[in-house]
């Protein structure tokens, strides 16, 4: 009898980013993949998330590479780097997560899922500036919550809640979750997982290795690293996040501003309904 095969998709967020091990990174895939299964039998895991990655990526790309390896649990966490360019577009999301889910689910796959917090929040960025980029991730959230209903995946609900607003959760980036916010989704996924009978390993441990990054390490990456991603974003996300801006203050002065959650709502809602049997949206 073969080993248990897991194979991770997924941007940064599963390549490891945040949590430092050596010269490499870790992550919350590669914890949970120790507790799959007996130590006497370990799992067989394989990450091919790539920083970066947007739901095409993982359509294009990524989903071909993890079907060759015919996995049993394949994890995709995807879509918080659609919500930073300026070609976001939720019903092509939907569509290539549908595609995605349904091509794993056809296989006999275990599935698993995710809902994140919006990066405006993590990053605290203006009011004007966060909205427009919460309204997006909720539209992405909503979908991922929706089709995993539909195709039965193993759904952590990671968009809220105590870890999102605990500092020692996060790296130096804010934006990344540090080695304890890794941790903390291992443990999340891994206790679904062995609820459903899946996981027969032992739990990954919630105590972390390293310290948490203190202010001096966020200004150090602010410093580095962070100045060249900032940069990088602002030449595609940010001439359209000003003109999102722009609206959301002209709703504001009007009173208005609930318009624009619905026509975000509305969005969700069109993009669920052309694709064939797929639920309606629910809260994520």
């Amino acid at each position: 009898m073969r080993p248990l095969r897991f194979v991770a998709l997924g941007d940064s967020l599963t390549e490891g980013v945040g949590d430092p091990v050596g010269d490499t990174w870790r992550g919350w895939a590669a914890l949970l993949a120790d507790g799959l299964a007996p130590v006497d039998t370990p799992a067989e895991f394989t990450n091919l998330a790539v920083s970066g990655a947007q739901t095409r990526d993982v359509l294009e790309r990524q989903t071909p590479a993890a079907l060759d390896l015919r996995p049993d649990v394949v994890s995709v966490v995807i879509g918080v780097n659609d919500t930073l360019r300026c070609t976001f577009d939720i019903h092509a999301v939907a569509a290539r997560l549908d595609q995605v889910y349904a091509t794993f689910r056809a296989e006999g796959t275990v599935l698993l899922t995710a809902c994140l917090p919006d990066p405006g929040t993590m990053l605290r960025l203006p009011g004007v500036l966060a909205r427009p980029l919460a309204r997006r991730q909720r539209a992405v959230n909503t979908v991922v919550h929706a089709l995993s209903e539909r195709y039965g995946a193993v759904h952590l609900h990671a968009a809220d809640g105590d870890w999102v607003s605990d500092r020692a959760m996060w790296s130096a980036d804010r934006l990344h979750p540090g080695e304890r916010g890794h941790r903390q989704l291992a443990l999340r996924f891994h206790a679904l997982l062995a609820d459903a009978g899946l996981a027969t390993g032992t739990a990954p441990s919630a105590d972390a290795e390293f310290p948490p990054p203190g202010r001096s390490a966020s200004l150090w990456w602010l410093a580095t690293a962070g100045t060249g991603w900032v940069a990088r974003r602002c030449t595609d996300l940010l001439p359209q996040l000003l003109t999102l801006a722009a609206d959301e203050v002209r709703h504001k002065a009007r009173g208005t501003s609930a318009r624009l959650d619905l026509s975000a709502s509305h969005a969700v809602t069109s993009a669920l309904a052309a694709l064939s049997g797929a639920e309606q949206p629910d809260a994520a």
